[in-house]
């Protein structure tokens, strides 16, 4: 994936949003939408973009679908920052309850 289809992916404020939520550690489909209140085709395509994008990961647990940031793009667990190997972005968010 070319650092312009990366950015493309990034360039909507909704998946911006995911990502950072998902700073905070891997989040069920609900616990994520339940801070954006999308309609769930809506927010279904937004995390297709960022999967496709190789920026977040799925696992399944039971019944319910997990996502994370992928360990590729992630710059360190503490660091808000993601590395594309092309370019990075930071991001400066709060704490988690700050």
């Amino acid at each position: 994936m070319s650092c312009a289809d990366i950015m493309k992916a990034l360039s909507d404020k909704t998946r911006l949003a995911v990502v950072e939520q998902l700073f905070f550690g891997a989040r069920r489909v609900n616990e994520i939408n339940s801070e954006l209140n999308l309609e769930p085709t809506l927010f279904s395509h937004h995390l297709r973009v960022l999967r496709q994008a190789g920026i977040v990961v799925t696992r399944r647990e039971g019944k319910s679908i997990v996502y994370s940031l992928s360990p590729a793009v992630r710059n360190g667990h503490n660091s808000p920052v993601l590395d594309f190997g092309c370019c990075t972005l930071s991001f400066n968010i709060k704490s988690e309850g700050s």
